[in-house]
């Protein structure tokens, strides 16, 4: 599961690490993951220095000091590992791996065109096809709303839709939903005024809340990390059928939204105005 808190988990402890350091060799052992040939993207990241790491929709890009964005899409099947080459960790499986002198990035299951070079005009204009940050400070309420007004979905599914909103999967949805106090599968034409304050509320104190107790990445980054994964002893509802809810004592439950799992309390989360 990696969505936008597992990223920017990613992002913050990347920066720590890799921030400054020259990138000496990139070993890419996948056929069709970049853009560009195997050669010209080693070519042209060779020797460059990383200047900062961002977050962008379920984007990792690295910002080098020759103008270019070495760009990668995180996927839920997608993880990365930070070692060093005589750390005895299997890497045989890892898609490409980043060396910066004496230290490594693996990352592990990419697929076709998830390693990108690009020019910052291009990133841009591929960005476009991603939906607004939920934590940008510039979607404010009467912006969230507006993003959705036209939709006619279920709450789940248009948390969900990466066009509209970038970041939030199949965990967050249920979370925020259950923080909320709203079913999932509640039709959006369903929420009044109040019901989208508190949507709005609660995406922006879940995200956090998860990106400060370390996301619920199944994968530590490195050795010895013991931030990564914290939050999911925290789940109110996410995989938590037939146990009982922490607010009310109600048992959680597994609905279907969409064709796709939800978790909610029965008590706690109304379609009620």
């Amino acid at each position: 599961m990696q969505e936008l808190p597992e990223l920017d988990i990613y992002r913050s402890m990347l920066a720590e690490r890799f921030a400054g350091a020259e990138l000496t060799a990139l070993h890419i052992k996948q056929n069709k993951l970049t853009n560009l040939s195997s050669d010209q993207i080693i070519e042209e990241i060779n020797g460059k220095t990383v200047w900062f790491v961002e977050r962008r929709a379920q984007h990792l890009v690295f910002h080098l000091d020759n103008g270019k964005r070495l760009v990668i899409q995180i996927s839920n099947q997608s993880y990365l590992y930070s070692h060093t080459p005589s750390e005895q960790y299997d890497i045989s499986k890892a898609a490409i791996t980043l060396q910066f002198g004496d230290r490594m990035l693996s990352v592990f299951g990419l697929r076709a065109d998830d390693l990108q070079l690009m020019t910052v005009k291009a990133v841009e204009v591929y960005m476009k096809a991603f939906g607004s940050d939920p934590l940008d400070k510039r979607l404010t309420l009467n912006r969230f709303i507006e993003k959705f007004s036209k939709k006619r979905s279920s709450l789940k599914t248009a948390l969900m839709d990466q066009t509209i909103i970038a970041g939030i999967g199949t965990v967050y949805s249920d979370e925020i939903a259950f923080a909320a106090g709203i079913r999932p599968d509640t039709k959006l034409t369903e929420l009044n005024s109040t019901r989208w304050e508190q949507l709005y509320t609660a995406m922006g104190n879940v995200l956090r809340e998860a990106i400060s107790h370390g996301g619920a990445g199944l994968n530590p980054l490195f050795a010895n990390d013991i931030l990564t994964g914290g939050y999911s002893e925290r789940f109110k509802v996410f995989d938590r059928e037939g146990l009982t809810c922490t607010c009310c004592g109600e048992t959680i439950v597994k609905i279907t939204v969409g064709n796709r799992k939800a978790f909610a309390c029965p008590k706690c989360q109304s379609i009620d105005e």
